[in-house]
């Protein structure tokens, strides 16, 4: 998953760095541009919608999610999950983080838990204590067969141990947006993921 960071994108046009991503291997995006107003929001997701093969979500707004036609990704301080599911249509993949035992606990019903922060990272400052494979493993297990991704400073390296922990793939921004080739960092994170 390619998780996009409005500082990373430094001006680029986020379609086409997610069609480079989606072009090495990332099959989910999601818009997260803290800067970004609801109109802005809504035109971007509909054009991500429009211009790429996979899914699509909007971070932290049902109501964007409703209005563009794409999934959205929950935090713990977002719309709660049931009130999100009212408001979308059926079969809309509604996503929500849990970085501890109370934020996995109202993830019941999500379609996947973004699990994390893996290790410290500067590109999410609330993300919490980093988890590591022992605490990553921990908020898998309380899953209970819900897909978990890793993500918080995930590097291709790190996916072995995140797949070992039970995890299902993982959810990136530095790695793939902090870097000129989006492609090829993409396509290393899918290259760790088949491995």
């Amino acid at each position: 998953m390619l998780v996009t960071d409005d500082r990373l994108l430094a001006g680029r046009d986020v379609v086409e760095v997610a069609r480079r991503a989606v072009a090495g291997g990332v099959t989910l995006v999601q818009l997260r541009l803290k800067r970004a107003g609801a109109r802005e929001l809504v035109d971007l997701a509909r054009r991500l919608r429009e211009a790429l093969p996979v899914p699509v979500l909007v971070n932290d707004r049902p109501d964007v999610a409703r209005v563009s036609g794409t999934g959205v990704h929950l935090g713990p301080d977002d719309l709660p999950l049931d009130a999100a599911r009212r408001l979308l249509p059926p079969g809309a993949i509604v996503g929500i983080s849990a970085g501890t035992a109370e934020e996995a606990a109202s993830g019941r019903g999500a379609d996947y838990w973004g699990v994390g922060p893996w290790r410290a990272t500067a590109t999410k400052s609330d993300a919490g204590v980093a988890l590591g494979a022992e605490g990553f493993g921990r908020i898998v297990r309380l899953a209970e067969g819900i897909p978990c991704v890793a993500i918080g400073g995930i590097l291709p390296d790190d996916v072995p141990a995140v797949l070992k922990a039970g995890g299902v793939g993982v959810a990136v921004v530095s790695g793939i947006l902090g870097v000129e080739d989006v492609e090829g960092a993409a396509r290393a994170y899918a290259r760790a993921l088949t491995r």
